[in-house]
């Protein structure tokens, strides 16, 4: 009842798998990252969704910026369920020793939080840390939970009084955690925490002053969310955004999207480069079988048997070792989550999810479909006689295996571009490291040959190394691709990270601003300027500080035809479906970087101009002369579009999107902002000076978000790099393969180079310059791959100055040359394990 192949392969098998462990091995580690990636992904995912209310604060948000909730918004609000509203603003804080700090200064009511908890040290409660405390002669004063950085960086204690603005505080409690802090985003500064009362007290919410307003609402028992979302919609006027708890914290969603098909992508590449692994090890394996293959053939078996023969073996094994896989990668997040969920800033459940491990599985399945089947092609087409000379040469002619092959790998590269956030970044990548891998194949053929050339001219060790690059089975042609591509992963991932971090830490500290000054009086202007220049101890230059009026606008209009949000591109949206900021401005400033038009007369009085950056001008297809209509302060402005420019948002310059001529805006009394070169020093000496006479000023340090990012940076470039080395260890285990599958033959050429004189010493140089030789060959190769790779992702996605870490370019190579001379070096030890008389009686 039981087939004859399978009877066959069951008997094989009970040998073992020795001649399959870098197969397993190749398999079950392309598969392990892919499926730690995508669980560790689901888990994020899961936690956001499981704790979206909490993160939102609610199951509706409507914030606005600059303006209250009319009474009849309230109402509305208070018929959909229970209300909590809060306000924040971005205002600096001051210690009694005259240090000074900018801090998110937020307000809330009595029914704050509506879903999850505040988490507070110092206080009984949230309600007590904020209540009013009074002091037996002196005033009541606001209490407030303020972060401990905050504390340390003015040298505060509980208890202890300092300013927000012109509010008096108490520093009542240490703020550790809210449940909607993910979905407010990023901060400038540490947060303090108090009741709203707190912020009218100080006139921080008068109209028209950059505050947001959010209201959150649990929605009463029987309300749809949906119904909801539409009745507000349609009773709010003027800007707004509202959010439910489907969508409480897209951008940390869409991270979470990025970085699983990342970090899969990496698992991907893995199993191609152990892909070689997997051929290398099926051809070993048949080749072994020889004798067995050619019995068969002889006594009459058909190539149907002797494929289903050794193709039912493979396929068991490779479901072994994507079983091993899954395993693993299943129980990594389960590790990581006991190790580390206490410090993780995204709520996650860790758990076994099927989807990622059925995508995982797939991938594993094809890859190991699209890199075993053409050595059984090979040994199907193989005649009898040649078997028995031991000549595995049979031509791949089109056949089932092949076929099979071609669409396993057109399956596993339709299954990556599937399953990636953007298919079309899937598509260039995938192409990108299929590309690689040709290339690296090719290298490699071609430093055999090259090898064959110049051996010739070599001596000693150095001839047999040279001699054995070039031959039928040199590694250069079997290894050197799989480490090009891993050593290729790691040099993309260290070139863009040095760059990133020289862009972060050297070039951005040159070029960008060090102080940034928001919620300048325009009447006390020129005083601020004077006392600027005061603090400073040296005059100001164009080159050094720049100051300019601040406005916030909507763009309503393009040549006449009202703007749609969702006819503008994706890309360039930010600018027509939001208020961008703008500024009037006179005079051509400094790094102005025009690409066509001519920057206006500096006392020009005329019809209102326009000067915008290149992205919202391009994404519409503007031109210098067509018409655009502003909404600022409430009035519908038509300009003429005069200068498109290239705005590089972190230099030093006029960094508005849309810059209009004074007269447009004339009569209105806008706030200043300012932006300032300085030394730590010079920084430190006009923060304390400004807390004097302009206490109401914001002082953003650059320097200081500068060094955040730097520190975020490393940690997330540090997990990536151990993620590319996934790759580097595939390629080890090809290398390791291609070692076992020349053992037998490195012994009887080790007896034989013993029997013809040489030493010990002169057999272990040779085989260690041959190995050494692959890694340095191949990690040229990576390097110069991974350079291609990271200078468009340098220069062109993130727009940054392309700068190289020789160090770690250096690195890579020699650590590529080690590891594969070490393994030489096993290579040599386990060819002369043998004295030379037993290894040639054996062969």
């Amino acid at each position: 009842m039981i087939p004859l192949w399978m009877r066959f392969a069951g008997r094989e098998l009970r040998s073992g798998v020795k001649g399959f462990r870098i197969f397993l091995a190749c398999l079950a580690l392309g598969v392990a990252a892919i499926a730690a990636a995508s669980s560790t992904a689901e888990a994020f995912r899961q936690g956001l969704a499981a704790e979206a209310r909490q993160i939102l604060g609610g199951d509706l948000s409507v914030s606005r910026g600059q303006t209250r909730f009319t009474p009849r918004e309230r109402a509305l609000f208070d018929r959909l369920g229970r209300v909590s509203v809060a306000v924040a603003v971005q205002a600096m804080s001051e210690a009694p020793s005259g240090e000074r700090r900018l801090v998110e200064f937020r307000g809330v009511d009595a029914a704050y939080p509506l879903a999850g908890a505040v988490t507070i040290e110092g206080a009984p409660s949230l309600a007590a840390a904020l209540a009013r405390q009074d002091e037996t002669g002196g005033p009541a004063v606001w209490g407030a939970a303020v972060e401990q950085a905050l504390l340390e960086r003015l040298n505060l204690k509980l208890g202890d009084r300092f300013l927000v603005g012109n509010v008096t505080l108490q520093a009542t409690a240490i703020l550790e955690t809210e449940p909607d802090r993910l979905a407010r985003g990023f901060a400038l500064g540490p947060r303090v925490l108090a009741q709203t009362g707190a912020l009218e007290s100080g006139g921080f919410l008068t109209a028209g002053l950059p505050f947001a307003q959010t209201a959150r609402i649990a929605l009463a028992p029987g309300v749809p969310l949906d119904e909801a979302k539409a009745e507000i919609a349609k009773a709010m006027k003027g800007v707004y955004r509202v959010r439910d708890r489907n969508d409480a914290a897209p951008g940390v969603s869409r991270m979470i999207d990025q970085l699983e098909y990342f970090l899969g992508f990496i698992g991907l590449a893995s199993l191609v480069a152990g892909g070689l692994g997997v051929f290398g090890a099926v051809s070993a394996y048949v080749d072994g079988r020889k004798s067995a293959i050619a019995t068969l053939k002889a006594l009459g078996a058909d190539s149907a048997l002797i494929r289903n023969t050794y193709l039912a073996q493979i396929g068991l094994l490779a479901l072994a070792g994507v079983t091993i896989g899954l395993a693993t990668g299943a129980a990594t997040p389960l590790v990581l989550g006991a190790a580390i969920q206490a410090q993780l800033p995204v709520p996650a459940l860790f758990a076994i999810y099927p989807a990622p491990l059925l995508k995982a599985a797939a991938f594993g399945l094809l890859s190991a479909a699209a890199f075993a089947l053409a050595p059984l092609a090979r040994a199907r087409t193989t005649p009898p006689a040649s078997l028995f000379r031991s000549d595995l040469s049979g031509r791949l002619r089109p056949g089932p295996e092949l076929i099979a092959a071609g669409l396993a790998a057109a399956g596993l590269g339709a299954l990556a571009v599937v399953t990636a956030p953007t298919p079309f970044a899937a598509g260039v990548m995938i192409g990108g490291v299929a590309a690689a891998f040709l290339v690296l194949w090719a290298f490699g053929w071609a430093a055999a040959a090259l090898a064959g050339r110049v051996r010739g001219g070599a001596r000693g060790a150095m001839r047999i190394a040279l001699a054995n690059l070039a031959g039928p089975r040199s590694a250069a042609r079997t290894a050197a691709p799989a480490i090009g591509l891993g050593v290729a992963l790691l040099a993309a991932v260290v070139l863009i990270q040095s760059s990133l971090l020289a862009q972060i830490s050297s070039i951005a500290p040159q070029t960008a601003p060090a102080l940034v000054f928001t919620q300048i009086p325009g009447e006390r202007a020129a005083a601020f300027d004077a006392e600027f220049a005061r603090a400073y101890g040296r005059r100001p230059t164009a080159d050094t500080y720049l100051r300019a009026p601040y406005f916030t606008g909507r763009i309503t209009a393009v040549r006449g035809e009202p703007v749609t949000p969702e006819r503008v591109p994706a890309n360039v949206r930010w600018a027509y479906d939001n208020d961008v900021t703008l500024s009037a401005i006179g005079p051509e400033p400094p790094n102005a970087n025009i690409l066509s038009g001519r920057w206006w007369p500096a006392d020009h009085d005329g019809p209102p101009l326009l000067a915008m950056s290149k992205e919202p001008a391009r994404g519409m297809n503007l031109k210098v002369g067509d018409k655009v209509t502003l909404s600022v302060l409430g009035a519908e402005i038509e300009t003429t579009l005069a200068v498109i420019r290239d705005v590089d948002f972190g230099s030093f310059g006029a960094s508005f999107p849309l810059i209009v001529t004074p007269a447009a805006l004339e009569g209105a009394a806008p706030r200043h902002v300012a932006i300032a070169k300085a030394s730590r020093d010079e920084e430190q000496r006009i923060v304390r000076a400004l807390g004097q006479s302009f206490p109401e000023v914001n002082v953003i340090s650059v320097r200081e978000q500068l060094e955040a990012a730097t520190e975020l940076f490393d940690q997330v470039a540090l997990a990536v790099r151990g993620a590319a080395a996934v790759a580097l260890m595939a390629a080890l285990l090809v290398l390791a393969g291609a070692i076992a599958a020349r053992a037998q033959e490195r012994t009887r050429e080790a007896a034989t180079l013993k029997v013809l004189g040489a030493s010990r010493a002169q057999v272990l140089a040779a085989y260690v310059l041959e190995y050494g030789l692959v890694g340095l060959i191949a990690g040229a190769a990576g390097v110069a791959l991974g350079y291609a790779a990271a200078w468009p992702v340098v220069t062109q996605v993130f727009e940054a100055t392309w700068s190289v870490d020789w160090g770690g370019v250096a690195a890579l190579l020699a650590g590529a040359a080690a590891l594969a001379g070490a393994g030489g070096l096993l290579a040599s030890f386990q060819a002369l394990s043998k004295r030379p008389a037993a290894a040639l009686r054996g062969a």
